[in-house]
């Protein structure tokens, strides 16, 4: 008979309402720093880390899906970590999101990003 493990669980990170359109959140989910950004409505997770040099990319400007990090300048896709620009080449990893009777919830396991900024 073979042993299976258990699914990992998703974990309550903020009520919707807590985080406008535009805006964004913190919170530490399994030992990690997680970003939950709020685009047009729609929620995504992304690690709170620019990959460069380790700035908190909560605190940059955003502008729609896009956010740069305050250090740098490298600037992530909240919805798939792509980093888009250098000097960051590394992609930001992702934590699939779902919305239920008004609450965050975020899988903890990190989804490897996808896409660098010279490769399509």
């Amino acid at each position: 008979m073979t042993e299976t493990m258990p699914q990992t669980e998703y974990v309550r990170v903020a009520a919707a309402d807590q985080i406008p359109p535009g805006g964004v959140a913190v919170a530490s989910v399994a030992g990690r720093t997680i970003a939950i950004f709020n685009v047009d409505g729609t929620f995504y997770a992304i690690d709170d880390t620019c990959t460069h040099e380790y700035s908190p990319l909560s605190q940059g400007p955003r502008h729609a899906d896009i956010v740069t990090c305050p250090k740098h300048g490298s600037r992530f896709n909240v919805r798939t970590g792509r980093v888009l620009s250098l000097p960051a080449v590394v992609p930001a990893s992702t934590y699939p999101v779902k919305v239920e009777d008004g609450q965050i919830y975020v899988l903890p396991e990190p989804q490897r990003g996808r896409g660098m900024p010279h490769k399509a």
